[in-house]
């Protein structure tokens, strides 16, 4: 796995695509059987106490950047509530909660669907119920299936992608705002998909403009609380969304090599130190802000 903490290329930091990444899974897949295997810093994020003694919940806790981001809250010092999709995401989630322990704190695994609002409610509630409160909250977890055609677009898949982005973002926010303490910080994820969004992610794609404008305003109603509200919206980054329908398999092979000027999707791990930023109180005078990890691919 890449070094983080040397400094080097960044365009060679992690391999470009190939045909190896041709793959395919049933949803919502499995981090584990991903060839090449996403990084999420498993073996090199280190943490030097930026989170210490923090309380946090990340949905999409089991893989990719939710993964990651688990992780390095943890190694930064933050007790951490993961959600998941249960059974499924199980395999990939057990591992999590070992990383989480092996840096010496709690790990409360909640498996749920965050499509569901009384499940929602509940993860925020165990939170504050097994950790003693809440103080970061970090919704990570999104549903991206690509459809070439409005007409082939089903309401089934808008709803549950809406409701899987953009429900599941404002009922979390809603439940845990009362338990916020001045100091805390929500970040939610968009996508380059906010700013340049591709054809067939029509659903996707306008998810993640309601995500940035949702936050930006909610940023304004919580910075007289001294709650901070910000986003992070990743690239083309390799994770389980990929392959599960989030892209056509015969793209893959070229995945995020022909739309990032660093000519390689990003992994888990470079996306984690962005959370851990905008969670800590180094980012104290950052609020409504839509912080890009996007390989160079511009946005406004």
């Amino acid at each position: 796995m890449a070094d983080q903490y040397t400094m080097q290329d960044p365009t060679t930091q992690y391999p470009g695509p190939d045909e190896s990444f041709e793959q395919q899974q049933e949803g919502p897949g499995l981090q584990q059987e991903m060839a090449p295997k996403p990084d999420s810093g498993e073996s090199s994020y280190r943490g030097s106490g930026r989170l210490e003694g923090r309380k946090a919940v990340v949905t999409g806790a089991d893989s990719g950047i939710g993964r990651a981001t688990a992780i390095a809250y943890a190694r930064e010092g933050a007790d951490v509530v993961l959600s998941y999709l249960p059974a499924e995401e199980e395999a990939d989630a057990r591992e999590v909660v070992e990383l989480v322990e092996q840096a010496g704190r709690r790990a409360v695994a909640v498996p749920g669907d965050v499509t569901d609002k009384a499940y929602c409610e509940q993860l925020i509630a165990t939170a504050v119920a097994e950790l003693g409160g809440i103080d970061i909250l970090a919704n990570i977890a999104g549903k991206q299936q690509h459809c070439p055609d409005i007409l082939q677009l089903s309401d089934e898949q808008f709803d549950e992608t809406y409701k899987t982005n953009v429900y599941a973002m404002f009922w979390l926010c809603k439940a845990a705002v009362p338990h916020l303490p001045p100091g805390s910080a929500i970040i939610n994820t968009s996508s380059i998909q906010g700013y340049q969004p591709a054809p067939i992610l029509l659903d996707y794609a306008s998810t993640k403009y309601a995500i940035n404008g949702f936050s930006k305003s909610l940023a304004a109603q919580l910075a007289p609380k001294g709650i901070r509200v910000n986003v992070v919206a990743p690239g083309p980054v390799w994770t389980p969304l990929q392959v599960v329908g989030g892209q056509p398999p015969e793209k893959l092979p070229e995945f995020g090599a022909s739309e990032a000027p660093m000519g390689r999707p990003g992994q888990p791990a470079e996306m984690a130190p962005a959370y851990v930023f905008l969670a800590s109180q180094e980012s104290s005078y950052v609020s409504g802000e839509t912080l890009a990890a996007t390989g160079g691919m511009p946005t406004p």
